[in-house]
């Protein structure tokens, strides 16, 4: 499990397809390497917001092996060498805990609309599925390449969010532009209680307007 707070912006070293439907992915880790939490082989890595498992480590180089599945539903087919990648190691269960639940399971992908820059900060809009807007709710989280972001607005084909200066600096969201595609994973909480209303409410579509309806 991640927190969605990036403890890294690295550079891919090679992506590559392997048997034509698989990719074996190489990031180099850079400093996060010299950090007290070794890397090895087996280690879960969420790489801008997917859960990968390392396959070879040598020196700052991971290897990673990237099913065909996980190149139908997020961003990491487009990945290139000189691309930069969001990194965050798994929590340690004795560790602190910040950001929000995010499992490294990628619900979808959503395109940059507009970027507003306001004094520092940067308010960006993003055009959705309705599968995915229907498991957000207004000043709750999402994980957008893999970062906790709040949800500050919600609309029918689109959401929007605030990011702090902070935020800018250190990720690849410093760098994007209207037309980007990003990795989208929805709150777990949001889709667990949306998931057992259904079964309680088989026969009703459940939106965000009819769970207000319903009062929650």
């Amino acid at each position: 499990m991640f927190t969605g707070l990036i403890e890294g912006l690295c550079q891919v070293r090679s992506a590559g397809r392997v048997g034509g439907t698989a990719m074996r992915l190489s990031v180099d880790l850079g400093s996060l390497v010299a950090t007290p939490q070794a890397f090895k082989a087996g280690d879960s890595i969420a790489v801008s917001g997917v859960c990968l498992t390392i396959a070879k480590i040598a020196g700052s180089i991971a290897d990673f092996d990237v099913s065909g599945e996980t190149l139908a539903k997020s961003t990491i087919g487009s990945l290139k060498a000189g691309a930069y990648v969001n990194i965050e190691r798994a929590v340690a269960a004795d560790g602190r805990f910040g950001g929000h639940f995010v499992l490294g399971h990628v619900d979808g992908i959503a395109v940059i609309k507009k970027i507003e820059k306001k004094e520092g900060f940067v308010d960006i809009t993003f055009a959705a599925e309705k599968s995915l807007l229907d498991n957000m709710v207004a000043k709750g989280s999402a994980a957008i390449d893999g970062i906790s972001l709040t949800v500050a607005e919600l609309n029918k084909d689109s959401f929007s969010a605030a990011i702090v200066p902070e935020t800018i600096k250190r990720t690849t969201l410093g760098t994007a532009k209207s037309g980007d595609k990003v990795n989208i994973e929805t709150d777990l909480i949001v889709k667990t209680i949306k998931k057992q209303l259904e079964q309680l409410l088989p026969k009703q579509e459940l939106t965000i307007e009819k769970l207000r309806e319903l009062g929650f």
